[in-house]
């Protein structure tokens, strides 16, 4: 198997490397079909992301919010997974816990 037909990552450490970054969003992972990353959300914050041009699934590992996603809205927890489609206007609001959401784009993510 060649060094590329896999990897393994830890959640606790893409989390604590997310922290240190000192970002809100770290990506950890990017190949030409998926990128992948860690974001957060801290209490009472505001979600300024813009449409993407990728699919992309949420995954709340931990914290509350809701998602409002082409004017309609959702409640997000943990275990929640949310799919947004492309260019889908979308945000979370009314941040009531510290978020951490693990971040899946389609097609290699939004650009750096």
């Amino acid at each position: 198997m060649a060094d590329n037909d896999w990897k393994k990552f830890e959640l606790p450490k893409e989390i604590e490397a997310r922290i240190a970054s000192g970002k809100p969003y770290l990506e950890f992972l990017r190949v030409p079909s998926l990128s992948c990353g860690i974001y957060a959300l801290p209490a009472g914050s505001e979600d300024l992301q813009a449409p993407h041009d990728e699919d992309e699934v949420y995954y709340v590992v931990s914290g509350k919010a809701r998602l409002r996603v082409s004017g309609e809205t959702v409640e997000a927890g943990p275990g929640s997974i949310l799919y947004v489609r492309a260019t889908a206007t979308h945000s979370f609001f009314e941040v009531e816990e510290d978020m951490t959401i693990l971040v899946f784009f389609a097609s290699g993510g939004p650009g750096d």
